[in-house]
């Protein structure tokens, strides 16, 4: 079973699009629904969110859930399965605290229990496999605010738990997912990695949201071990080979690289009479290209709230680390579940924000032309970085255009 949750600040749309009021939601039929906590009856996704935003913070004030179970667990699932379910899910979400390597709480426990919320059941128009979808309020009852920090962590682990006790899933078959996934992530960060250092592998790993613990040696750490949530995995235990253990580290980052170089070294080979140029896997790091009014920040490095984002523009895969707020204003404008091509949008307004592209080759008024509010927005330098984020999902929305998931283009 997968859990999944994530603090976001559009809780309107999410509501219109879990109880199937929204325009872009194909099949309402195949929604049903499941319960609602401190709600009067047969409210609308207007008034639920109303109430929610009364006693909710001004931003990411709602907490989008989904836990998805395999179809052959739920066959004979009745209305109060689904329930239960949900109910089972919220109470070992609500256990749980994360600590570090030392033990330290630093992500404590939530009150979904007792916070407003709605749940509702939908299955898939083409394969028929159901999941639950629910909004919760990031207030409780009693006007705390429901913690979010790694949330989706927490979502896991709880999906996780709720497996385990209903025999859909052995813990260790967990285990070794997990394993996979974690050492899956570790390599990304070994080919991310344009030098090899201990201090910036460490920092790549909590940035990812796992904690890790390095056992010190007399040449170097002798040995280390990844955190994610309650599940510690050892290095010896993470892929094949034993790649990733602390002596060899530094030899697999160095194969990574050699190979990435190796294929930019290949001469040219020659099919016939034309010339054909190898395939360049290495990700370039391209610096981002300003006008000279207006400097935009050096987002190539990480820095602490940050989220790595990797772009291909001109033929060059570039890396880039772009702040969670801003993150969260492209998600809030091109939503996955509403907008077909929402990866693409996000792909070109990215482009924008970091300096890749020109906002003058982008039209970012209607009919092709641009408008005159929006043509100087380079020239700004007072502009904050989140309004610089809106202008440049408007102009990446005006380029391309926005594709519903009804197939008709806006």
């Amino acid at each position: 079973m997968i859990g999944k949750a994530a603090s976001i600040s559009h809780g309107i749309n999410d509501i219109r699009y879990i109880t199937g009021e929204s325009r872009h939601k194909e099949h309402p039929e195949l929604i049903y629904h499941v319960k609602d906590y401190l709600l009067p009856f047969d409210l609308d996704a207007q008034g639920i969110w109303d109430l929610m935003k009364a006693g909710a913070p001004m931003k990411k004030n709602v907490i989008r859930m989904e836990i998805s179970p395999a179809r052959e667990h739920t066959e004979n699932f009745t209305m109060q399965d689904w329930q239960k379910l949900w109910d089972d899910f919220v109470r070992e979400f609500d256990r749980i605290e994360l600590t570090d390597e030392n033990g330290k709480i630093y992500s404590h426990k939530t009150n979904i229990a007792n916070s407003i919320c709605t749940v509702w059941l939908h299955y898939e128009s083409d394969s028929g496999i159901p999941h639950l979808h629910a909004a919760v309020c990031r207030k409780d009852r009693y006007g705390m605010t429901n913690n979010d920090h790694n949330i989706h962590i927490r979502a896991q682990e709880a999906a996780q738990n709720v497996a385990i006790q209903r025999g859909w899933i052995t813990a260790a078959e967990i285990h070794r997912m997990n394993a996979d996934k974690v050492a899956d992530d570790l390599m990304d960060i070994l080919r991310a990695m344009p030098l090899w250092s201990w201090e910036d592998y460490a920092a790549r790993i909590r940035a990812k949201g796992y904690s890790i613990m390095i056992r010190p040696g007399k040449k170097g750490p002798y040995g280390y071990s990844i955190g994610m949530g309650k599940a510690r995995f050892k290095a010896s235990e993470l892929g094949t080979g034993r790649k990733l253990t602390a002596s060899r580290i530094e030899d697999t980052w160095k194969r990574l690289h050699s190979q990435s170089e190796e294929k930019v070294n290949q001469p040219v080979k020659k099919v016939g009479t034309k010339p054909v140029a190898p395939v360049i896997s290495k990700p370039v790091v391209s610096k981002p290209v300003v006008s000279p009014n207006k400097q935009v920040p050096d987002y190539t490095s990480l820095q602490e709230g940050t989220s790595r984002y990797e772009l291909t523009h001109g033929g060059k895969t570039s890396q880039f680390y772009i702040p969670n707020d801003v993150m969260q204003v492209f998600d809030d404008e091109f939503d996955y579940r509403e907008i077909v091509n929402w990866q693409e949008l996000t792909d070109m307004a990215v482009a924008l924000f970091v300096g890749l592209t020109a906002l003058d080759t982008v039209s970012t008024g209607s009919g092709g032309g641009g408008s005159s509010n929006d043509d100087n927005w380079r020239d700004r330098k007072d502009e904050e970085e989140i309004e610089r984020a809106r202008r440049c999902a408007r102009a990446a929305a005006a380029r391309l255009g926005k594709t519903p998931k009804s197939g008709r283009r806006r």
